[in-house]
């Protein structure tokens, strides 16, 4: 069974502090929506409806119908979704206009990203000048980038005043440059007085992702529940740092409601291995992990190290109280179990 509660108690932990009530009687639309960003936003907004009273019209696209785990909200009339794909121009043009905008639309998946570069080209650029068109005088508009925008520095962590130095010709490049060009047009809209920002999010992980996701980590736990056993490509060297879903969330209700600055950096501080990584999936399924002695090939492009830092963040808004990997992996692992059972 799909641990939905798993859902809503993250959300609800993501609000704590937040000034929803500037949410009353907006309508709010959200792009992405079945992504793990998109659905603890929703979960947040099922949260001010039903247990804060509040009067929010939510509007969720999605790409490919509405997941098991959305479903409900459906029902229950916490969200419209509206079904389509954003590189189509007549669909895009159709949306309705909001007072607040979340584009979280892109596949976080570098395995998608790169097997639909000129789609991801579009979601970044084209989608996001129409999108900022639909915003309502007033209103407030956040764009998903990437930590991406990062790669090719080095001497990590990384702060919002620099940017990364890879060519064009990066395997990775439609979602690098598609990423820096839909910052640059928030930034072209902000010099116009419009309230658009961008929330650089690195590794954002946790429940609420569907079946057969190979991000590293829901591929680790996968394989774990389906094998028995986790097998590495490499020996796992490169360092990742992870953010859980609910510190992300609520990082990024702050910079959407509250947010002066045009970049935000957003994610998490536990930092690990991809072995160590590993490993702690297999502790927690109780299974063996397999590090190989040749090195296979892996992923083209991926960065060796993804540390931020949050100062900027943390000096608008204070110390986040950050979720450990163990709890956060734990509940990674409670969500898959049941999405897999």
């Amino acid at each position: 069974m799909i641990r939905v509660d798993l859902l809503a108690g993250d959300a609800q932990r993501s609000l704590r502090g937040v000034p929803v009530a500037r949410l009353a009687g907006k309508t709010v639309l959200i792009t992405g929506a079945s992504g793990i960003v998109g659905t603890h936003l929703l979960y947040g907004l099922q949260h001010c409806q039903r247990d804060l009273g509040l009067k929010i019209h939510v509007l969720a696209v999605t790409r490919h119908g509405i997941p098991h785990h959305l479903t409900l909200l459906a029902k229950q009339g916490f969200a419209s979704f509206l079904c389509g794909d954003l590189t189509d121009t007549v669909f895009l043009n159709g949306l309705p206009p909001a007072q607040v905008i979340v584009h979280a639309a892109t596949y976080g998946q570098p395995g998608m990203f790169m097997a639909e570069a000129v789609g991801t080209l579009k979601l970044n650029t084209t989608a996001t000048v129409a999108l900022l068109e639909k915003l309502l005088p007033g209103g407030q508009f956040l764009f998903i980038s990437t930590s991406e925008v990062y790669s090719g520095l080095g001497s990590p962590p990384y702060r919002e005043n620099q940017i990364g130095v890879t060519n064009t010709t990066h395997p990775r490049s439609c979602y690098i440059e598609a990423k820096r060009c839909g910052e640059a047009i928030c930034n072209a809209f902000r010099s116009a007085g419009v309230d658009a920002k961008s929330a650089r999010l690195c590794l954002a992980y946790g429940p609420g992702t569907r079946p057969g996701d190979k991000r590293v980590l829901n591929s680790f736990i996968e394989r774990g529940l389906r094998n028995k056993v986790i097998e590495l490509l490499d020996q796992g060297e490169a360092r990742r740092t992870y953010g859980y879903i609910s510190d992300a969330a609520y990082m990024l209700w702050r910079v959407l409601l509250e947010g002066k600055d045009p970049v935000y950096n957003v994610g998490g501080i536990s930092t690990t291995t991809i072995a160590e990584l590993a490993r702690l999936v297999g502790r927690q399924l109780n299974v063996p992990v397999r590090i190989p002695l040749e090195v296979k090939e892996g992923m083209a492009g991926a960065p060796s190290d993804t540390q931020l830092t949050f100062t900027r963040f943390q000096s608008q808004f204070g110390k986040v109280d950050f979720v450990g990997l163990d709890e956060g992996v734990e509940r990674t692992v409670e969500w898959q179990v049941g999405l897999y059972n």
